[in-house]
């Protein structure tokens, strides 16, 4: 079979760069080993597909190059991917931090993905899996349905993230067969793990959820964490787990936005005759309380019994510090199978930040998540997905 352009992937990214390529005019084959078409959207956002997000500037992004997404992002933006969803009369409503939900059901963004596809002209052929992608003249790409020939080749193929939705280091490979460099990976928007005995200490307060600022460094994000069996979850850990080095700490605020020693010098004021434990309890959940008040009796010994009324402020201060900075520092994550995201990826230096094209390889390219580009939590990778598979599918 021959045809102008080959999609790799029947994903995000993949079904914007046929619509865009197809509405050119452009015979477009999209190709995917899965069951059905846009599989990781139907699962996103607890099955309402959080599918963008108002705040998409370039540096709510990572990337081995900062300035990279700039461009895609600005030919089709937030405003853009609405007006389609409008335009198919799709519900949607916009929750916390510009987070854009459908009302109904992520079904809906498949199909009207695939019905723009195939008003386009594009021909979607699941259940066919890819072996050896090569270029003799023209694009071969062997499937266990046959050979096909392609002028361009859009390899949309995703990350490593959720292997059980069928993630596959199918872009990698490709990238490796044509000399395109590939950027360190690891696991992004992911759940953190820690070792003993701190792993100890988390489990038992598993379950326990409270607004925070999670930071590192100068990177600081203040939503929900929650503590876990397994150590640390919630938005504002998956959203500090992709600027995570493996390595250095992790700080927690447990009071974001308030002055902990302040609140606790005041309640001292107000309240001498009540014990740590209590005062602890009005700010915190109570096993998260009743943890820290623990901690500091522990390690501070009688100096730090008794009402808070007869508290020295060096402990005050102590306890104040564990409020307001409780370093932790994570062993680990749960790795690509919790993972939302994949960091790194396609080395962008390799790319064409207009077209994503390849510059070294005429008519091969990498869109979405394969590429060294990944956004924060709540709906910025679906835009990046639409985004660079618009500017794909435009020069292909």
């Amino acid at each position: 079979m021959k045809t102008d352009i080959v999609v790799i992937g029947a994903g995000a990214a993949g079904l914007m760069a046929a619509i865009a390529a197809g509405r050119r005019g452009r015979r477009v084959l999209v190709l995917d080993h899965a069951d059905k078409a846009g599989a990781k959207i139907l699962i996103s956002g607890g099955g309402r597909c959080n599918f963008t997000n108002t705040g998409c500037v370039p540096e709510r992004f990572l990337s081995g190059n900062r300035h990279f997404a700039r461009s895609a992002l600005a030919r089709y933006t937030p405003a853009d991917f609405l007006a389609l969803v409008q335009k198919h009369r799709i519900a949607w409503h916009e929750k916390t931090l510009g987070q854009l939900f459908c009302d109904n059901s992520a079904r809906d963004i498949v199909s009207m993905l695939v019905g723009e596809a195939e008003a386009a002209g594009t021909t979607i052929r699941l259940r066919t899996r890819v072996g050896e992608v090569s270029r003799p003249d023209r694009f071969r790409i062997d499937t266990d349905a046959g050979p096909v020939e392609a002028e361009a080749l859009v390899v949309a193929t995703g990350g490593l993230s959720i292997p059980r939705m069928g993630a596959t280091g199918l872009a990698f490979r490709i990238a490796e067969r044509f000399g395109v460099p590939v950027a360190p990976t690891r696991p992004g928007l992911v759940p953190l793990t820690f070792a003993e005995p701190e792993a100890a200490r988390l489990r038992a307060l598993a379950g326990v959820s409270l607004d925070t600022e999670a930071a590192i460094g100068r990177v600081r994000f203040r939503e929900a964490s929650l503590f876990t069996h397994r150590g640390l979850s919630g938005p504002a850990i998956l959203q500090i787990s992709s600027y995570w080095d493996g390595v250095g700490p992790v700080e927690l605020d447990l009071l974001p936005g308030r002055d902990a020693r302040e609140v606790l010098r005041s309640r001292r004021r107000g309240r001498g005759k009540a014990a740590l434990a209590t005062i602890l309890g009005e700010l915190l959940p109570q096993r998260l309380a009743q943890d820290i008040a623990g901690g500091i009796v522990a390690e501070a010994g009688p100096a730090a019994m008794g009402p808070v009324g007869g508290l020295p402020d060096r402990v005050l201060d102590r306890v104040a510090a564990s409020l307001n900075g409780w370093s932790l520092r994570p062993s680990g994550t749960e790795g690509y199978a919790k993972a939302e995201v994949m960091v790194g990826g396609i080395d962008t230096r390799a790319l064409s930040s207009q077209t994503m094209a390849a510059r070294s390889v005429p008519g091969l390219f990498f869109v979405g998540e394969a590429v060294d580009v990944t956004g924060w939590l709540g709906g910025y990778n679906f835009q990046w997905a639409w985004s660079s598979g618009w500017a794909a599918g435009q020069a292909a």
